[in-house]
């Protein structure tokens, strides 16, 4: 598609359902970065040879971001707005722009202007050359140690359990082709693990190292509680990636696992007792401990079973968020 300027670039998506890129921003208290983000996205935009969207999600802002944004979709036909009842989460905001995008590529950054829209021709490139989803790497990182230490020690833990070749998981400036929102199901806070459970379907993986600036407006939402969500949050991936289909191979094997030691402490102190030696004043805590580790395995084993009736019951992504508005000229 050839097109003479910017701005009939921006306006090529009113006439062209086609859309070939589609662009997600959560915002949540960035009412001073919006405007300049937007307008390096449009000066990138105005370079690509493809139909683009530009998808706001405002994520319960309790500043200006909203009006901010509301001015940009006014002038701008290409400009979508999705705004939330309340602050739900990045994945939740995620998932609202995933279900508002129509491009064939969607690419998210974050909208605190860390994440430089400069890099977006790479991550096309990289889909284009067959990559399913791109992941950015903030190689050289301008961040606190109190953010940069963690991440570093999430990172690893995730790419060793993992096996998945990534340094940075946490990156916000991701690409990826429809195919793979379309089956990848979110919800809590796995936006980070998009990666682990799209490799797990089969999809190709690709990363790239991207440029990574200063905070200058606002204040990271970073906290403490942060990785340890994050870590609760991997478990919760592991299981779901490698045992969701099968349970009872994993609640199975624990309890089997439990149940034989529960009997082998049995089996000893039945062996004791035809010695003739006092079984319950020498070895009750032994005997005790048995029967927990028995009764144990078998409520694990149940626990499997249950899991199997129930694993066919698909959770409801639309759940984990409320639209308050939604601004969008649809075609």
């Amino acid at each position: 598609m050839n097109l003479s300027s910017p701005r009939d670039a921006r306006l090529a998506v009113l006439e062209d359902r086609d859309i070939g890129l589609s662009i997600v921003v959560p915002v949540y208290d960035e009412e001073g970065s919006v405007a300049e983000l937007y307008r390096r996205l449009v000066d990138v935009v105005a370079m690509l040879d493809r139909t683009t969207e530009i998808i706001f999600v405002d994520d319960g802002s309790r500043d200006g971001t909203l009006e901010e944004l509301t001015r940009l979709y006014e002038v701008d036909p290409t400009v979508r707005i999705i705004s939330l009842r309340r602050n739900f989460g990045k994945t939740p905001a995620l998932l609202a722009g995933f279900a508002e995008a129509r491009g064939r590529y969607v690419i998210t950054l974050d909208g605190d202007l860390q994440d430089d829209p400069a890099e977006l021709p790479r991550f096309l490139e990289a889909l284009d050359g067959g990559m399913d989803l791109v992941s950015g790497w903030k190689k050289v990182r301008h961040d606190p140690v109190s953010k940069t230490l963690p991440s570093r020690l999430f990172n690893f833990t995730v790419r060793r359990a993992t096996g998945i070749p990534l340094h940075d998981f946490n990156c916000g400036f991701k690409g990826y082709r429809r195919e793979v929102l379309d089956e990848v199901k979110l919800y809590g806070e796995l936006h980070r693990f998009i990666p682990v459970m799209a490799f797990r379907r089969g999809f190709r993986i690709g990363e790239i190292d991207v440029q990574h600036h200063p905070r200058r407006f606002g204040k990271s939402k970073f906290g403490a509680g942060r990785f340890v969500k994050g870590m609760i949050d991997f478990a919760t991936v592991m299981f779901l990636t490698r045992y969701m289909q099968q349970p009872l191979q994993l609640f199975g094997g624990l309890g089997l696992g439990l149940w034989f030691l529960g009997l082998l402490g049995f089996i000893y102190i039945l062996i004791l007792k035809l010695l003739g030696q006092s079984v319950f004043a020498s070895h009750g805590p032994l005997l005790f401990l048995s029967g927990i580790l028995i009764v144990s395995g078998i409520q694990l084993i149940m626990l499997g079973l249950l899991g199997e009736m129930l694993r066919n019951y698909a959770f409801r992504s639309t759940e984990e968020y409320s639209v308050k508005q939604r601004l969008a000229r649809d075609t």
